[in-house]
């Protein structure tokens, strides 16, 4: 914001690295998930190791949690003065 960035700008730039880096654990995740079935698939009582609906469920939770937690500091980032952060460096 010091060299000219809107709010708005500094909230959307935060939250897309936070997003980023969640799409990507989530890949990584579901990729080590998907190659783990095959362990518990004696665990598993009627219910597929690779049901769709329960990837996209937990996918889709652990996606609304951290965009919640990339939200609250990104708002922080935004409400910062310029000079007051110039300051503390």
């Amino acid at each position: 914001m010091a060299i000219g960035a809107w709010p708005h700008e500094i909230l959307r730039m935060v939250m897309g690295q936070g997003m980023l880096l969640t799409s990507f654990g989530l890949a990584v995740g579901v990729v080590g998930a998907l190659s783990l079935t095959r362990i518990l698939h004696g665990l598993l009582f009627e219910v597929e190791p690779t049901d769709p609906p329960t990837f996209l469920a937990v996918a889709a939770v652990l996606a609304i949690a951290a965009a919640a937690a990339s939200y609250l500091p990104a708002r922080r980032a935004a409400q910062v003065e310029p000079m007051t952060a110039l300051r503390c460096e």
